[in-house]
């Protein structure tokens, strides 16, 4: 039935992923081009091979969350943001409708269907990583500029790329392989089963935990900032395992490290769309897309193509609807309800129709009139997004005073009033406040996720549907199924619980 496998990172990378680059920017930094040569003779030199070795982790994991979109459409796309009421035009349609069975015919790996169903291109970045932890400590001192700044940064970053994948994918598959990095310089024949999620969280901690010992707050250059990892972003990665995991208190913790840092600022919220110009004062961690080399073609393969139009997208600058379509009971009556939220006054243009337009990521550039380039970074850890993770810990632990007073600086900010929830209702006050801050943000389908878990409250589904059920959750079906090439090619792979039956 199934074949020997070789796992499919593996064979991904039998030329070892470093990449060549310019160190004059983060752009230059961040737009490595893969090399084929052996890892252990011609690289590993010096410190600037250990810099372009980092920055190699970076582009992959820039490489997994755009395939497919898959960032936002993990996040996203199958929760109540969207509509499945019409008939929707794009073939994200059955991600939406999380009908996430579907077959995909073995010719079509272009379909976003089969691309985030797919785990293995996160192994790319996990192999990078586990380079970099092997062969950095084999380069001389005297090859660095400042070896003890230069190598705990370094170290502390390849543990954070490392922490960053295990952690996103078993918030996404829930079971995946541990791969051994001891020796990622040999290829062979290992098969890997699917391991327990909280292996795999556990491995996400450990190495969160090895990056924070290592990372320091600040930056070697402006130009760092945010699209590399410091002890700030690994503290906010640290809280979203805590809070994945149940960990209410030491996901408050965390997050007060990074609040009580002062390190970051908020942005005024009337200059609302400054947050996702890039680099803003409030952000903590962003993957770096925002130069024509790192940017995302906008016909096709960009949120640009779904979520605009009209002067926002000249090449649909005639078109009155969005590719996708927003649920506008969630988005009008439940988030955005309030004519005073800056969000929804700067956040959107043409609110009142049926078909508003997010401008989160409205930063387009051309090549030519029909060649537009989305040049939106992604936003992954943000300030606003901590503190309310630390109102969400403190309501989890019953700490209702402090919870409200973090919730509703959040909504005095945005234009709002205090929140008026009731004790009991708070933890699911301060969800529906994420959905607010962090709408579209690659954030949504997770919040569902804990409120259900904490609270048994379900609301997956838009107006019309309900993509996932009581039951169904109770059952596993907020894990994804992996694609089911993946278990041909590997004995030991089983189909994830829920979608046995279904999983084509």
């Amino acid at each position: 039935m199934k074949t020997t496998y070789k796992i499919k990172y593996i064979q991904q990378v039998l030329a070892v992923c470093l990449v060549v680059v310019s160190l004059n920017s983060c752009s230059d930094y961040l737009d490595e081009k893969p090399i084929s040569q052996p890892s252990n003779v011609t690289f590993w030199r010096n410190s600037n091979d250990a810099n372009s070795a980092v920055a190699g982790g970076y582009a992959q994991l820039r490489k997994a969350l755009n395939s497919g979109l898959s960032y936002y459409a993990h996040g996203d796309l199958g929760t109540d943001v969207f509509s499945t009421e019409r008939e929707l035009r794009s073939d994200f349609t059955d991600i939406m409708k999380f009908k996430l069975g579907i077959s995909v015919p073995l010719t079509e790996t272009w379909k976003p269907m089969y691309k985030v169903r797919d785990f293995s291109i996160f192994y790319a970045a996990i192999k990078q990583a586990d380079l970099c932890l092997k062969h950095i400590p084999e380069i001389p001192k005297d090859e660095f500029t400042d070896y003890d700044a230069q190598y705990n940064q370094y170290i502390g970053e390849a543990y954070f790329i490392r922490a960053f994948s295990y952690f996103y994918m078993a918030r996404v598959w829930g079971n995946v392989p541990i791969v051994d990095g001891s020796d990622p310089d040999i290829v062979d024949t290992k098969n890997y089963k699917r391991e327990d999620v909280a292996k795999v969280l556990l491995k996400a901690t450990e190495d969160c935990q090895s990056a924070i010992k290592n990372l320091s707050w600040n930056y070697s250059t402006d130009t760092d900032r945010v699209v590399r990892a410091n002890a700030g972003a690994a503290y906010a990665l640290l809280a979203h395992i805590y809070a994945w995991s149940g960990n209410y208190s030491a996901c408050e913790t965390a997050a007060a490290k990074i609040i009580d840092s002062n390190f970051y600022t908020y942005v005024d919220r009337n200059n609302y769309m400054n947050v996702f110009a890039g680099q803003s004062s409030e952000s903590i961690f962003e993957i770096a897309q925002n130069s024509q080399s790192e940017a995302q073609a906008g016909d096709r393969q960009s949120l640009t193509n779904y979520l605009l139009r009209g002067e926002y997208l000249k090449t649909r600058l005639n078109e009155k609807e969005t590719v996708w379509q927003y649920d506008l009971t969630t988005l009008k009556q439940t988030f955005f309800n309030d004519a005073n939220d800056l969000r929804r006054t700067k956040g959107f243009a043409e609110f009142s129709s049926d078909w508003p337009i997010l401008l989160k990521y409205s930063k387009v550039t051309y090549t030519s009139p029909t060649s537009p380039l989305s040049i939106n970074n992604i936003l992954i850890f943000r300030l606003a997004d901590i503190a309310l993770l630390q109102a969400e810990a403190q309501a989890a632990q019953n700490k209702f005073d402090q919870a409200r007073a973090t919730l509703n600086r959040i909504r005095k900010m945005a234009g709002l009033e205090d929140s008026t929830a009731s004790d009991d209702k708070l933890f699911e006050a301060v969800i529906e406040e994420r959905g607010r801050e962090l709408f579209m943000e690659g954030h949504r389908f997770y919040d569902l996720v804990r409120l259900a878990r904490a609270k048994k409250i379900y609301k997956f589904g838009d107006s019309s549907s309900n993509k996932i059920t009581a039951s169904q959750f109770v059952s596993g079906k907020s894990y994804w199924p992996i694609q089911p090439t993946l278990l041909e090619t590997n004995i030991l792979f089983t189909q994830t619980e829920y979608w046995k039956s279904e999983a084509q």
